[in-house]
């Protein structure tokens, strides 16, 4: 490993001072209710030694443990308001908002191009597309981006459940992305959802077609519990929140053709299973 390597990786395990922060505020409360480390992380049902890394700051801490910290300890809230906090800390800042969304939106859709979408991705797959990455992600932004992008799944079990529809490429069901075992129990893990999850959908697009709605690339949308929708897409130098009401109706109608050219659920489940049984 270089030395600049080196800097790289210090810098990206450092904790930061909002990670600090929220640390210490875990620390004092847990100290406040009289309680020791390895009785929070009992009754939290974390181990002792990932609550502690948590109060150092080595760790983000998960929305659901900051939730249930802040009622074991009766932090009165003051846990539960540094949720938004450690979100900005997980995501990159122009995903941030499009995350927030997906917790309280009646509907999830989006079309991908290149990957399984992100809240059907199991840990193997998540893993080996931050470790293909170029440049090389330090160990540590790895280990944070697959903990946040696993956490974010938390959406599909959530109450109540949203509808969930996706379009996907037929190439994305042959990208060996880290192996081909990946792939095949990644896809396996998709038809799992697929027939467990009736609140999800998913269609692939065929390869082999005169005409496509989807030549700009990857997007997804959502719509709000008060009725407006939203988009976001994938764009050079990060992506792109879209609330603009024609904008967001032009997604609408790219998404609609793209359905109406896909095939069948069950046509598309049908060519998922064939796919990982020939990996």
């Amino acid at each position: 490993m270089t030395a600049n390597n080196k800097t790289t990786e210090t810098n990206a395990a450092s904790p930061s001072p909002a990670r600090l922060h929220v640390g210490e505020l875990l620390r004092n409360f847990r100290a406040r209710a009289g309680l020791t480390r390895l009785e929070v992380s009992e009754r939290l049902l974390v181990s002792e030694s990932l609550a502690g890394a948590y109060e150092r700051g080595e760790r983000i801490p998960t929305t659901t443990y900051l939730t249930d910290a802040d009622l074991l300890l009766d932090a009165r809230g003051a846990l539960k308001s540094c949720v938004p906090l450690m979100e900005e800390e997980k995501y990159p800042r122009t995903f941030v908002g499009w995350v927030r969304l997906e917790k309280v939106a009646a509907s999830i859709s989006a079309y991908e191009n290149m990957l399984v979408p992100g809240l059907l991705q199991n840990e193997d797959y998540i893993q080996a597309l931050y470790e293909v990455r170029i440049p090389q992600l330090p160990e540590s932004e790895i280990e944070k981006n697959v903990g946040a992008r696993l956490e974010r799944q938390a959406v599909l079990k959530r109450n109540p459940l949203p509808m969930v529809a996706y379009v996907i490429e037929e190439s994305v069901l042959r990208r060996p992305l880290g192996s081909k075992t990946v792939l095949r129990n990644q896809l396996l893990h998709v038809l799992e959802c697929m027939r467990t999850m009736h609140h999800v959908t998913v269609q692939v697009m065929p390869t082999e077609g005169f005409a496509h709605a989807g030549m700009d690339g990857p997007f997804q949308l959502a719509s709000a519990p008060d009725g407006r929708n939203w988009g976001y897409a994938d764009r050079p130098g990060g992506g792109t929140l879209i609330s603009k009401p024609q904008e967001v109706n032009q997604l609408i109608d790219r998404f609609g053709a793209l359905r109406a050219a896909a095939l069948t659920p069950w046509k598309s489940a049908e060519l998922i299973e064939r796919t990982a049984e020939r990996l």
